[in-house]
């Protein structure tokens, strides 16, 4: 048996939704007139058409967490009651929570959990470059130890044109790596001179 492939752009997070919320906004707009309209001018008030409106409360909670999530379920709370005064339905205490209840959950419930994986995900790119961090003042540290440690030994074996030649040496190495670090970090280039310019 084989999996359902999953695309890139899912297995990634970027969504089409997450990248473009204006656009999430404005079909999860459309799908709010189209259910209010097919609410409207179709089935009776028994038809579950009101479960519909779970789409645009979803999109909307999905692109733009709890908040919007919240306000979409609000929504689609207010359009049931549009269509319910519009088509003069009367309605149990039970028949409104079983319309609105779901709505609102699922809007605060999704956007919830929208914003703690925007959250987990923001913290895990920020372990990450530690991490990366970590390991290149590693490197860093132990290039500059074991070149310095050679240089003095060498100083004291009495071989000072050797000493020097291996610490101007290290001092180049390290000012090519924190160079090196400057650039992938993009803090731009260095605008004071270095000991070789």
């Amino acid at each position: 048996m084989t999996a359902f492939p999953v695309p890139a752009a899912w297995a990634s997070g970027d969504l089409w939704f997450r990248r473009r919320p204006g656009l999430a906004m404005a079909v999860a707009g459309v799908l709010f007139v189209g259910v209010l309209a097919l609410r409207l001018l179709t089935g009776t008030p028994v038809d579950a058409y009101s479960l519909l409106y779970a789409l645009p409360v979803a999109l909307v909670a999905t692109a733009s967490g709890l908040r919007a999530g919240t306000v979409a379920g609000v929504v689609a709370v207010g359009l049931t009651v549009v269509w319910a005064a519009l088509q003069d339905v009367s309605l149990t205490p039970t028949g409104w929570a079983s319309r609105v209840l779901p709505l609102l959950l699922l809007g605060v419930l999704l956007g919830h959990a929208t914003d703690r994986e925007r959250r987990a995900e923001l913290e895990r790119r920020r372990l990450q470059a530690a991490a990366l961090l970590h390991r290149e003042a590693i490197e860093i540290n132990d290039s500059l130890v074991q070149g310095m440690a050679a240089a003095r030994w060498s100083l004291d074996a009495g071989d000072v044109d050797r000493g020097m030649d291996i610490l101007d040496r290290t001092i180049v190495q390290a000012q090519d790596l924190v160079s090196d670090l400057i650039r992938r970090a993009d803090m731009g280039e260095r605008t004071e001179p270095t000991a070789r310019d």
